[in-house]
């Protein structure tokens, strides 16, 4: 299914930052009118002026970087994680969620050790990780700040492309959701 430019529909979305935080850069601006204004010096627009463009620039900046590089996008053929897409074809399981966290220091799932997707080091903070197992027995983790919504729309569309009889074809891997001490 395609919407109005061709473009397939997504299933899932979030676009990593919203556009709102930039309005930090006038608010700013009008406080340093208002603390002029109470301190009863007289209202000089030059360091409002230059609040206002600082800080709306640097905000908007990191907002359009949170756009690109922190966004998700589920359609019906691929996964998108900041700029990194992955064909759904490539999704052969997505796991259960992980029983222990990272900082936890105790046992993990393999998954949570496997690449993370998109060009981050890691998966970024405010975000949880999916556990996904790819063809040729890779594993990666997904990341969405909604995890449990990507979930719930992924897991169909892998389960249902996923036939019983295809599974003879995958390699499978005894330990895959046995923990390792990391």
């Amino acid at each position: 299914m395609t919407g109005g430019g061709g473009t397939p529909k997504p299933l899932f979305y979030e676009p990593g930052a919203g556009w709102y935080w930039v309005l930090a850069g006038p608010l700013s601006a009008i406080s340093m009118i208002l603390i002029e204004m109470w301190s009863g010096a007289g209202v000089r627009l030059v360091v409002p002026t230059i609040f206002l463009v600082m800080v709306s620039a640097f905000i908007a900046i990191q907002v359009k970087a949170a756009r690109i590089h922190v966004s998700v996008e589920l359609t019906e053929d691929a996964l998108r994680q900041g700029t990194e897409t992955i064909l759904l074809r490539e999704i052969v399981r997505v796991y259960p969620e992980a029983e222990n966290h990272e900082a936890s220091g105790k046992q993990l799932a393999r998954w949570q050790s496997a690449r993370v997707l998109g060009e981050l080091a890691g998966v970024p903070r405010g975000r949880t990780a999916i556990g996904l197992k790819l063809t040729e027995g890779r594993m990666a983790q997904a990341w969405a700040r909604r995890h449990r919504q990507l979930r719930a729309a992924l897991a169909p569309m892998v389960h249902e492309r996923v036939e019983p009889a295809d599974m003879g074809n995958i390699p499978v891997d005894r330990d895959e959701d046995a923990g390792s001490s990391a």
